[in-house]
């Protein structure tokens, strides 16, 4: 049995990591402070689109993109800006958040539901 399953790390993530609504996230978008970060894979993105102004960093790759001192840095990450990650429907979200914090990372938040609850609210832009 492992010692700290998908289950648990998903609750600890929540219990530090904050949730952001499709509805609040909707009036961040032209917030200068705030970057959308999408953590789905490369195909997902192209196939399903995105919402507009994100970066992409893919769940896999994040903690490279998002440290200064990796070759694979992503110059838009940085300490003064709220990060607002998604991802499909959450859960990969959820935890790339709380990588992030645990990186240093001061305010870093998930969009709940993710892009699936986006398109939903008919957030989506054409």
């Amino acid at each position: 049995m492992l010692k700290r399953g998908f289950k648990v790390m998903m609750a600890e993530a929540n219990a530090v990591i904050e949730s952001v609504s499709v509805q609040d996230a909707a009036y961040l978008l032209d917030d200068p402070d705030v970057l959308f970060v999408d953590v789905r894979e490369t195909v997902e993105r192209e196939t399903d689109g995105c919402i507009p102004g994100s970066i992409h960093a893919p769940r896999g790759m994040l903690e490279f993109a998002a440290d200064p001192e990796c070759p694979a840095y992503n110059p838009a990450f940085t300490l003064d800006r709220r990060l607002l990650l998604y991802c499909g429907t959450g859960g990969r979200s959820v935890l790339g958040a709380k990588t992030l914090l645990d990186m240093g990372y001061p305010e870093v938040a998930s969009l709940a539901g993710g892009y699936a609850a986006w398109v939903a609210a008919n957030k989506k832009q054409p």
